[in-house]
């Protein structure tokens, strides 16, 4: 359940909404409870997290979470490799744009609402702290962000994308990628993916690290000058795997005026876990153990304002490879009173809900 405490205003820097509702085929205009019930009524088993979603936009209200960062993801893959993927890059752009037309649905719905800039930022924010106004009746903010950069057929599509309101990218996912490559491999950025930045650059696109090999992370950094943020990421230090940030590389994303966002994802909050082949009760792991990952942040940098929350909730896992204390993203609010018993300051928890996107967006656009 929510917390019972006045629920704070949240932002999730990290959600894929769109490849919920077009891959999965979720209707994220009923709420999780709904959808649960419809997938364990068919027998649904296609993906492994049939009838355990966590997230949908009526708990996202209902968690007073106003504001998200929503992705568009299609990766494209070699037609001899098994990993999941489309085979050519047009396929890929496809893809996206098939998302992109929900989200467009979405917002002719009065569902949600896109945020491109700084004074659409604002005028949203006011409408959400409007306490007269139910959180039922108000629609879900969102942020376009693309999710490696495969599904771009060369770099003159990000300009297309911008047009239509992409304003975040991350150059790479797992495995071998166009642009970049991601876990599992190493290397810095392909030739395309230095022009894609320096594209980015150009058109002031927000330069997402997640995924990244270290190569790569520190190339795209030397290269662009622009804001950057690693929207879901957690520390190496207390989960060693190339997914997480070593301490140089917070430090270094500090020093850019970066925002990290803590990610639910199971395997990546404690050492020894796999993918898919975790429960995470007989693990330990809740969401105190994020506030973990946190603390490490908070020590390493002196203080609150470079960590946020990027969930990822249902980035093709539900409550099977989530804290156990999750059972609906409006219980990532409960993360109010845990920080609080763990010692951090209402100035703190308002830093880590929502503080520290805003004042990260308000730099970057304004």
């Amino acid at each position: 359940m929510p917390s019972a405490l006045c629920p704070k205003f949240l932002i999730d820097a990290h959600l894929d909404l769109a490849m919920n509702a077009i891959e999965w085929n979720r209707d994220l205009t009923q709420p999780v409870s709904a959808i649960r019930a419809r997938e364990k009524a068919l027998g649904l088993s296609d993906f492994i997290d049939r009838g355990r979603n966590t997230v949908a936009l009526p708990d996202l209200r209902k968690g007073n979470i106003g504001l998200v960062v929503a992705t568009q993801i299609a990766r494209f893959v070699a037609p001899d490799t098994s990993l999941p993927g489309w085979h050519s890059p047009a396929q890929a752009w496809a893809m996206t744009q098939a998302q992109q037309s929900w989200y467009q649905a979405m917002q002719e719905a009065g569902e949600m609402v896109q945020i491109t800039n700084l004074p659409q930022l604002e005028t949203h924010l006011a409408h959400w702290q409007n306490g007269a106004i139910p959180n039922a009746q108000k629609p879900v903010g969102y942020i376009l962000s693309l999710e490696g950069a495969d599904s771009l057929i060369d770099v003159s599509y990000l300009e297309k994308a911008f047009a239509y309101g992409l304003r975040a990218l991350g150059p790479a996912h797992y495995g071998p990628g166009r642009y970049a490559p991601g876990p599992g491999q190493s290397g810095p950025l392909t030739p395309m993916g230095r022009d894609l930045v320096r594209e980015m650059d150009r058109l002031g696109i927000i330069l997402d690290v997640t995924h990244l090999t270290d190569e790569g992370f520190s190339e795209a950094l030397d290269l662009y000058q622009g804001p950057v943020w690693a929207s879901h990421h957690n520390c190496r230090v207390l989960v060693p795997h190339q997914r997480q940030l070593t301490d140089d590389q917070i430090k270094r994303l500090v020093e850019r005026g970066a925002v990290i966002g803590g990610c639910l994802d199971a395997w990546m909050l404690k050492p020894g876990l796999t993918q898919r082949q975790i429960n995470p009760r007989e693990a330990g792991v809740s969401l105190n153990t994020l506030i973990d990952h946190c603390d490490h942040i908070c020590q390493l940098t002196g203080n609150s304002q470079h960590v946020a929350i990027g969930s990822d909730l249902d980035g093709a896992f539900g409550t099977e490879q989530s804290p156990y204390d999750v059972d609906t993203i409006a219980d990532v609010q409960n993360l109010q009173g845990l920080l609080a018993q763990r010692g951090y300051s209402p100035d703190d928890i308002e830093n880590i809900f929502y503080e520290n996107w805003l004042r990260f967006l308000r730099e970057a656009w304004g």
